[in-house]
């Protein structure tokens, strides 16, 4: 019983279940790359490595940004300011998780193993951003974006132009929510001389720069259509995804936290559902996906 509380707790300080928003791409990634279903072995270990690479970074955030959360409001009930974990356990339990994600990627291959120490500099690097550039939603992107390259090299052990296109798409739409969810701490931001696009140019701007990261992530995504001749099932799913994201832009307001959780959180939960859905009923009853000779 005293594990299980220990798992649940160590669990919800990584908000394990926030792994949803960067796996379902990475699965269709590695399913699009094997033409079907991927080796189990490597798919086991690639499912290790995106849990314990996405885990240790979130961890390291909570020890990198501790001090901040103290402060705030809105976060001082996080587990690190609350005393329910202390930073030192924090970071061990972040170290541990980055040696899982060096020896899952070492299982993989060679290429997955050379560019993991580039992954697990990302996974710390991203959270310091936001001390000196209003980009750091841009940063976060980028290295959740890393989730469907790797899963790609994974199958591949090789690189490919194609996997960096669904990571461009993934960056700007977590860039896109992530602003969203910075909306909240605008006054906090400015009185800590931390950044953010909606503290550097106010509220009204930045819900338009979210939206139009959100739009150049849906045409970023369409555009596989044709690259890789994936079918109208994977468009349905694209326009499901569109109609979430506008919801999610309907329902903003900073000064309630449930809807801004549902906002920012929630129903990009689901849009990461429904990306994985509709992409793999596409391949499954439509004929697979061509990438064949692409360089």
């Amino acid at each position: 019983m005293e594990l299980i509380k220990r798992i649940k707790k160590y669990g919800e300080l990584v908000m394990f279940s926030h792994t949803l928003f960067s796996l379902p791409f990475a699965l269709v990634a590695l399913v699009w790359a094997a033409k079907g279903i991927p080796d189990f072995n490597i798919l086991v270990w690639a499912l290790i490595a995106l849990a314990a690479g996405r885990n240790a970074a979130n961890g390291l955030n909570r020890v990198i940004d501790a001090k901040y959360d103290e402060k705030s409001e809105r976060l001082k009930e996080r587990h690190i300011p609350q005393g329910k974990v202390s930073v030192k356990n924090a970071l061990i339990f972040s170290i541990v998780l980055l040696l899982i994600f060096l020896f899952a990627a070492y299982m993989i291959n060679p290429l997955c193993f050379y560019l993991a120490p580039f992954g697990m500099f990302l996974f710390v690097f991203y959270s310091y951003t936001k001390r000196f550039t209003w980009l750091c939603h841009l940063f976060l992107g980028f290295t959740c974006g890393g989730a469907p390259v790797g899963a790609w090299f994974a199958i591949t052990g090789q690189f490919h132009f194609i996997p960096f296109i669904i990571a461009a798409g993934v960056m700007f739409w977590v860039a896109g929510f992530d602003i969203i969810y910075a909306m909240q701490d605008i006054d906090f931001d400015k009185q800590q001389g931390l950044h953010s696009i909606p503290e550097q140019f106010g509220l009204k701007w930045a819900k338009v720069i979210a939206a139009s990261f959100h739009f150049i992530s849906i045409m970023i995504f369409a555009s596989l259509y044709f690259i890789i001749d994936t079918h109208f099932l994977y468009l349905i799913g694209l326009l499901i995804i569109g109609v979430l994201l506008l919801i999610e832009h309907v329902i903003i307001n900073p000064s309630d936290v449930k809807t801004m959780n549902k906002a920012s959180y929630y129903i990009n939960q689901v849009i990461g559902g429904c990306f994985f859905v509709f992409a793999i009923l596409d391949f499954i009853l439509l004929g697979g996906v061509s990438w064949e000779g692409l360089f």
